[in-house]
């Protein structure tokens, strides 16, 4: 694997990282504030979660760090640090030359990811577009590739074209893909919601084996909360736009500390008990993300909400060694200086 010289996987400093970061979108309602300081870390070798339910800026932040936004996006303040530059400063080209080696991705619909009109054979060769070699060597590698995500008989089914193959064999071969170029970074927009339950633990011990292999990071975006607890080292939660709590995997689990995570983690299914007719859910609806807020973004669906929610925004606290969160009931002792 190619690596960049000035930063090592030894080194003190996250793989990626990204500081204070705002964007905006431009609609003809006003600018929509997707994502509002937001402050994420990847460290090398590392698989990073990010939880929270629809609408919460998951798939947004996903898009910012591999520059994929759309034409009304606009970011208006902060970083996204990678291998110690800001990607946000790269020049257009240099940037769309890190796509598909240094940083590589999984997209959320296995279904439209590929080409429908070119057979896997060339979209696999074509995605080596940055390695040295012959078509040949770069198409053994892609049969090599295919095999370990458990494509059977690869060596007749490279030349199938995508509607040749199933959901779940469709979200295999784009993770070959992704992989294929052993990249340092690879951010995964929860790649298991088009499939059933037995192929999503599949592709979850799947991507778990390849990611220790190849020895790459992972951004796992994803709103099942089980197969981040099996898959991720850290977790960070996200509820409109803003990462409310983030630590290691086993305290956020065990120790939630902002009310949003425990509400959250209390309507996952596979903690229910007994037996039910209706599932749990968090009262209330996302607000809104027009125009500027003032206070705890979760106040109105809170159910420990204090005057000081509605007038002043949360820092962030320090809840234990790794594990930080914004909500003003964590105590001044605590708080994380910016």
């Amino acid at each position: 694997m190619r690596r960049d010289d000035s930063i090592s996987p030894t080194s003190a400093l996250p793989l990626l990282e990204i500081r204070r970061l705002c964007l905006d979108f431009g609609t003809p309602r006003g600018r929509v504030h997707a994502l509002r300081n937001v402050s994420l870390d990847v460290p090398f070798g590392q698989v990073v979660g990010i939880v929270g339910e629809s609408g919460s800026g998951k798939s947004t932040l996903a898009y910012a760090a591999m520059g994929l936004l759309p034409e009304n996006a606009d970011v208006t303040a902060g970083s996204i640090v990678f291998e110690g530059k800001d990607l946000l400063k790269m020049s257009a080209p240099a940037r769309r030359s890190l796509l598909g080696d240094r940083l590589s991705m999984i997209f959320q619909d296995p279904m439209t990811a590929l080409n429908p009109v070119r057979n896997i054979e060339s979209q696999m060769i074509d995605i080596q577009h940055h390695e040295q070699g012959s078509r040949s060597e770069k198409r053994a590698r892609a049969l090599e590739m295919l095999h370990r995500v458990g494509i059977p008989d690869p060596q007749s089914r490279i030349g199938g074209y995508p509607h040749h193959f199933s959901g779940g064999m469709r979200q295999r071969i784009c993770i070959a893909m992704a992989l294929l170029v052993r990249p340092a970074l690879l951010i995964a927009d929860e790649p298991t919601t088009a499939l059933d339950a037995t192929l999503e633990v599949q592709i979850i011990r799947l991507l778990k084996d390849l990611q220790k292999e190849i020895g790459c990071s992972i951004l796992f975006v994803s709103h099942h909360l089980g197969a981040v607890a099996e898959l991720c080292d850290r977790v960070a939660v996200m509820y409109a736009g803003e990462v409310v709590e983030q630590g290691a995997v086993r305290d956020i689990f065990h120790k939630p500390a902002h009310p949003y995570t425990r509400a959250l983690l209390e309507c996952d299914p596979g903690r229910i008990r007994k037996k039910t007719r209706t599932l749990p859910t968090i009262p209330g609806e996302v607000p809104s993300l027009l125009g500027n807020k003032i206070g705890c973004i979760f106040r109105t669906r809170c159910q420990h909400a204090i005057s000081r929610c509605v007038q002043e925004n949360p820092g962030e606290y320090r809840v234990g060694v790794d594990q930080v969160a914004r909500c003003h009931l964590l105590g001044e002792e605590r708080l994380v200086s910016a």
